[in-house]
């Protein structure tokens, strides 16, 4: 009987799987509906103006600043 000694190759469940925002393969696309409504909601409740050219990885980015400013998402 053999082992397989080439090593774990599954994930580490321990570990934090959110990959950074600006590796994402489709980073540079512009931002889904999701996320528009959302941040349109999160801006709104910060006093902030939304920029209206963002890409997924900025506005998932933004997201992520509007949370911790209004307190969402924790």
């Amino acid at each position: 009987m053999s082992e397989n000694t080439s090593g774990n190759t599954a994930p580490d469940p321990t570990q934090n799987a959110e990959k950074d925002p600006e590796t994402w393969v489709t980073g540079d696309e512009p931002m889904t509906g999701p996320q528009r409504s959302y941040l349109e909601t999160l801006a709104r409740e910060a006093g902030r103006e939304l920029p209206e050219d963002l890409t997924k990885a900025k506005a998932s980015e933004l997201i992520d600043e509007l949370q911790q400013q209004t307190g969402r998402g924790q």
